[in-house]
Protein backbone atom coordinates (compact mmCIF):
# COMPACT_ATOMS: atom_id res chain seq x y z
CA UNK A 1 0.00 0.00 0.00
CA UNK A 2 1.38 3.41 -0.94
CA UNK A 3 2.02 6.18 1.57
CA UNK A 4 -0.93 8.16 0.19
CA UNK A 5 -3.32 5.23 0.54
CA UNK A 6 -2.10 4.57 4.09
CA UNK A 7 -2.66 8.23 5.00
CA UNK A 8 -6.16 8.22 3.49
CA UNK A 9 -7.00 5.03 5.40
CA UNK A 10 -5.65 6.49 8.67
CA UNK A 11 -7.61 9.74 8.30
CA UNK A 12 -10.80 7.90 7.25
CA UNK A 13 -10.61 5.77 10.40
CA UNK A 14 -11.16 8.83 12.62
CA UNK A 15 -14.66 9.22 14.01
CA UNK A 16 -16.80 11.68 12.07
CA UNK A 17 -14.75 11.83 8.85
CA UNK A 18 -17.24 12.08 6.00
CA UNK A 19 -14.77 11.99 3.16
CA UNK A 20 -11.39 12.96 1.81
CA UNK A 21 -10.60 14.80 -1.41
CA UNK A 22 -7.11 15.31 -2.82
CA UNK A 23 -6.84 17.86 -5.62
CA UNK A 24 -4.04 18.96 -7.92
CA UNK A 25 -2.81 22.55 -8.21
CA UNK A 26 -5.68 23.44 -10.56
CA UNK A 27 -8.29 22.18 -8.08
CA UNK A 28 -9.09 19.05 -10.07
CA UNK A 29 -9.77 16.02 -7.84
CA UNK A 30 -7.21 13.24 -8.22
CA UNK A 31 -8.23 11.05 -5.25
CA UNK A 32 -11.47 10.93 -3.29
CA UNK A 33 -13.52 8.80 -0.95
CA UNK A 34 -16.75 10.63 -1.83
CA UNK A 35 -19.20 10.37 -4.74
CA UNK A 36 -18.33 12.21 -7.96
CA UNK A 37 -20.86 15.07 -7.83
CA UNK A 38 -20.06 15.92 -4.20
CA UNK A 39 -16.33 15.73 -4.91
CA UNK A 40 -16.52 18.10 -7.89
CA UNK A 41 -18.70 20.57 -5.97
CA UNK A 42 -16.48 20.65 -2.87
CA UNK A 43 -13.22 20.70 -4.84
CA UNK A 44 -14.22 23.69 -6.95
CA UNK A 45 -15.61 25.78 -4.13
CA UNK A 46 -12.87 25.01 -1.62
CA UNK A 47 -10.15 25.64 -4.21
CA UNK A 48 -11.55 29.14 -4.83
CA UNK A 49 -11.88 29.85 -1.10
CA UNK A 50 -8.35 28.62 -0.36
CA UNK A 51 -6.97 30.82 -3.13
CA UNK A 52 -8.70 33.88 -1.64
CA UNK A 53 -7.50 32.97 1.87
CA UNK A 54 -3.93 32.57 0.60
CA UNK A 55 -4.14 35.92 -1.17
CA UNK A 56 -5.39 37.59 2.01
CA UNK A 57 -2.57 36.11 4.09
CA UNK A 58 -0.03 37.25 1.50
CA UNK A 59 -1.54 40.77 1.40
CA UNK A 60 -1.16 41.05 5.17
CA UNK A 61 2.41 39.73 5.16
CA UNK A 62 4.21 38.91 1.89
CA UNK A 63 6.69 36.75 3.83
CA UNK A 64 3.87 34.50 5.09
CA UNK A 65 1.81 31.78 3.40
CA UNK A 66 -1.36 29.79 4.04
CA UNK A 67 -0.49 26.57 5.86
CA UNK A 68 -3.92 25.35 6.98
CA UNK A 69 -7.54 26.40 6.56
CA UNK A 70 -10.34 25.25 8.86
CA UNK A 71 -13.99 25.95 8.04
CA UNK A 72 -16.67 25.12 10.61
CA UNK A 73 -20.44 25.25 10.48
CA UNK A 74 -23.05 23.91 12.88
CA UNK A 75 -23.17 20.58 11.05
CA UNK A 76 -19.81 20.15 9.32
CA UNK A 77 -16.15 20.99 9.43
CA UNK A 78 -13.80 21.18 6.45
CA UNK A 79 -10.05 21.12 6.89
CA UNK A 80 -7.76 22.14 4.04
CA UNK A 81 -4.05 21.35 4.16
CA UNK A 82 -2.38 22.83 1.07
CA UNK A 83 0.79 21.21 -0.18
CA UNK A 84 4.01 22.91 -1.18
CA UNK A 85 2.83 23.69 -4.70
CA UNK A 86 -0.46 25.39 -3.88
CA UNK A 87 -1.99 27.38 -6.77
Amino acid sequence: MSEVEETIKRISAHKGVGGIIIVNTEGIPIRTTMDNSTTVQYAGLIHQLAAKARSTVRDLDPQNDLTFLRIRSKKHEIMVAPGNRMF
